[in-house]
């Protein structure tokens, strides 16, 4: 049953890319609005080794927007719940849960150089920015998201390299920081970022729509895919 369900991948990429994504190592940092939908888009195009990893788990305010959010899961650990739903996608897929904050003080324990490719879809920015540097070091090939809160315009969604992204906050604070501390990432990688900032209608906290954050996740799902095939037809 597996195999059949990668049917019209195996017509898109080839047989050969495809065995080649399947084969992947995939390390995922948050599962939230953005990170969820990559996570999706990874298993159903035939990723089948997945590591997600968040502490949090399934509040009200998530069901707008993150894919394993409803309102029977509220309560639940999210990386259980992103597993359970995977699975139901692709049985034979091997998805790691780890519940766990991601820091500069833990890295270590995430084994970064271990996978192929790392996604960070984390929102705190000290974490973010230990993430991005240290995922650098290794072999991984890194894919960022930058910030998708505060926006409605799909055709606002852009991917570039860091150092070349444009209109997005939390990219200039991020290089702001990493100026500052003389502390710059050891290789280049591309992020996906939206140019709209939108005002905050409310007193607290920052409003995020599904249509973004689903295609921000969904783009860093295909850039993966992209990546991988290019790498065997020799693009």
């Amino acid at each position: 049953m597996a195999e059949g369900i990668f049917e019209r991948m195996s017509l898109l990429m080839g047989k050969e890319a495809l065995e080649s994504l399947g084969e992947k190592k995939i390390i995922l940092f948050g599962v939230g609005g953005v990170g969820s939908w990559c996570a999706e888009g990874l298993v159903r195009s035939g990723v089948k080794h997945l590591t997600v990893v968040d502490s949090d788990t399934v509040c009200a305010s998530n069901v707008n927007r993150q894919l394993e959010a409803t309102v029977k899961t509220i309560g639940r650990v999210k990386v259980e719940a992103m597993k359970e739903r995977l699975l139901e996608i692709n049985p034979d897929a091997e998805i790691t849960c780890i519940q766990k904050v991601y820091t500069e003080e833990n890295h270590e324990e995430f084994n970064l150089g271990g996978y192929d490719y790392i996604v960070d879809a984390i929102d705190s920015l000290k974490d973010k920015i230990s993430l991005i540097l240290r995922s650098s070091e290794t072999d991984a090939k890194l894919f960022s998201a930058m910030g998708a809160a505060k926006k409605l315009d799909p055709t606002k969604i852009r991917v570039a390299e860091f150092w070349d992204v444009r209109g997005c906050p939390l990219a200039a604070i991020i290089r702001k920081r990493m100026r500052q501390n003389k502390t710059l990432p050891a290789k280049t990688f591309k992020c996906v970022y939206d140019e709209e900032v939108l005002s905050t209608k409310g007193e607290e906290g920052l409003g995020s729509a599904v249509h973004i954050t689903s295609i921000f996740g969904m783009t860093l799902a295909g850039l993966i895919v992209k990546d991988v095939y290019d790498s065997v037809v020799g693009v």
